[in-house]
Parts: structure tokens; sequence; C-alpha cells
């Protein structure tokens, strides 16, 4: 069920305040107002999306005054509703991306956000990615994020995914509600599944990208928008965009602060889970990580495994655009 939801309250003078992070030098000042005053995120059950879900008190010092979240229960869904004009702007995984470009979709990438959000856990007879052979391994779907990534993941190894694994599929109940009550050998899971995994010891951490090379080499989530909307609002895009890094910025320097909004906002119910989110997710490499080089790993990646046509190079030039990233850059120095 889609719902649309504006929160102004929670957006109160005193958080806004005690937010420190608002206010606009005056060089952004001296930008013409943007375009629209409306912008339109998407709300999915994963957390790890914290800068577009903290930053409405941003956005709104941007000029946004009608800041709307839609609600999106699959990773299809958000592709589906950016390509179509539905939603503007949203994070969303690297791969997931590079596919949608290469099926012709309508987005324009604009930045990386962060890294590190995907774990694979496997139970005792998975200890290292090479014991998927053979395996079951849950997923919502095929296709989806978490099938995409355990599949480069495996491929890495020299694994092939679709003859050496035993894939599950199943959005209810989850692959992580599978892989706790045993009846699968390995799930990868999103904020905040690996917090809970972990605060209820099941199973064992097989991958970690945050600190597991390559995947903590790249960024796992990448803002894009609309194509139209970033071709006709590009003020807008670039204060939407600022707006989401400084988010960023707050996640990584004041977790605390990031959690409780995070809760505040209704966009998870449990502060613990959300902190530690906070935490693990690497939030600060926004200006040192490639966003290129990122979409060229994993487009290198799925067209070794057949899941696009499209050359890296093909997928850069039709689906990106670093030119409001790079002023960013310049502006928004450490």
């Amino acid at each position: 069920m889609v719902s649309i939801q504006t929160r102004r309250s929670f957006l109160a003078g005193s958080a806004v305040a005690a937010a420190g992070i608002v206010r606009a030098p005056r060089a952004f000042a001296a930008e013409p107002v943007p375009e629209t005053t409306t912008i339109r995120l998407m709300r999915f059950p994963g957390i790890c999306w914290a800068p577009q879900y903290v930053a409405e008190a941003l956005l709104h010092a941007e000029g946004f005054t009608d800041i709307r979240y839609i609600d999106a229960a699959s990773s299809a869904a958000v592709n589906e509703a950016v390509v179509q004009g539905k939603a503007d702007f949203n994070l969303h995984f690297a791969p997931q991306w590079v596919s949608v470009i290469d099926g012709g979709g309508a987005v324009t990438v604009l930045a990386g956000v962060h890294v590190g959000c995907f774990e694979l856990f496997g139970n005792d007879r998975v200890h290292g990615v090479a014991d998927l052979k053979g395996k079951t391994v849950g997923v919502q779907a095929l296709g989806a994020s978490d099938h995409v990534f355990v599949s480069v993941i495996a491929a890495h190894i020299g694994l092939d995914p679709v003859r050496d694994i035993n894939w599950v599929t199943s959005r209810s109940p989850r692959p992580e509600e599978l892989f706790a009550q045993g009846k699968i050998d390995a799930c990868l899971g999103l904020p905040p599944v690996p917090q809970d995994l972990r605060a209820r010891h099941i199973g064992q951490v097989v991958v970690n990208s945050a600190v597991d090379r390559p995947w903590s080499q790249y960024f796992c989530c990448m803002l894009a928008g609309n194509r139209a909307f970033v071709r006709n609002h590009p003020v807008a895009t670039k204060r939407a965009l600022r707006a989401i890094l400084k988010a960023a910025d707050l996640c990584a320097n004041d977790p605390a602060r990031a959690a409780r909004r995070l809760v505040d906002g209704r966009f998870t119910p449990r502060y613990d889970y959300s902190l530690q989110t906070m935490r693990d997710v690497v939030y600060d490499k926004w200006r040192e990580y490639d966003a290129e080089d990122t979409m060229r790993f994993y487009a290198l990646r799925l067209h070794d495994l057949g899941f696009i046509k499209s050359t890296p190079q093909k997928i850069i030039a039709d689906g990106a655009d670093w030119r409001f990233l790079n002023e960013l850059k310049r502006e928004l120095k450490a």
C-alpha cells in the first residue's frame, strides 16, 4: 500500500536549531531559488538510506516547503517510481541503478552517498563465500538487491551463482526470518537486519561490506533523480543533493542525533538498532570515493554475469551526471 506523508511537526524549530548545520553560507544564499518547492522521496524498510530521511530540516533550509515520502515495499518499486517520475530522487544500491540504466530507465545518478550497508550471514555450514557452493541462499526475488549482491560476491571468487547456489525466493516470510528458523543456509541483510541478527546471536557474518574488500572500496548506495526532473530543475537538484550530502555528514558526525531523528520521524521503531546502523554504515566517504568508479565496478561485474548488456562506458554516459557533485565537493569541504 502506498502512502504519502508530510511531517512539518518533525521539523520543529528546536530540531532545526539543534542540527547546527542548516545555516546556508552566503554563497549558497546567492543561488537562485529552486524551480519547485516540492520534493518527493521514498521510504523503504531498510534504514541505511538515513541521509534522505534525516535531511528534512536541511531540505527546508534549501527552499523546499513540501517534502513527501512515498512508501516502497521492494527494489522494483523504487526503480519504477523514479523512472516514471512518481518520485524525484532516491538513494538506491549501485547495481540497481546500473540495471535500470541498462534497461533504458530515465534516471540520472548524481552521487555516491555511503559505503558498507550490506552483510552476508551464514549458518554453521557457511564460514566463507566459497562455502555457498551447493547451499541454499534466501533472497526476496531474483533480480532484487540481495540476489544481485550475493551473485556478484559469489562470482568474485569464481562461483557460478546460477549453477552453484540454490536460491530460495520469499517476501513473506522474509529471507532473514527463514534464516533464523534454520530453513536456509545464508542470507544477505540490510539494516536493521544485520543489527538484529547479531543482537540475537543468529549465524555469523561472512562478508561485511563496510570492512571487507573490494566491497568496502565502493559506494553501496547512490543518489539518482528522475532524468526529466534533473534536466528541468537544476537548481532544485543541486539544493536537494546538498541537503542529502550534509545529512550524510550528520549521520557520520552525530550518529545519536541521526538515530533519534529516524525514530522520531517514524522511519524505524527501534532506537538501538538505528544508532548501531549509524555507527556501522560508513557515511563519511562521499567526498573521498569516486562515484563513477563505483558504477564502473558494478557494471563490469553485472555485464560479466550477463545481468546487463551495456558496457560500463555506456552506462555512465547514459545515466550519470557529476556536475552537481563536483560543485558541492568544492563548496562543502570537510
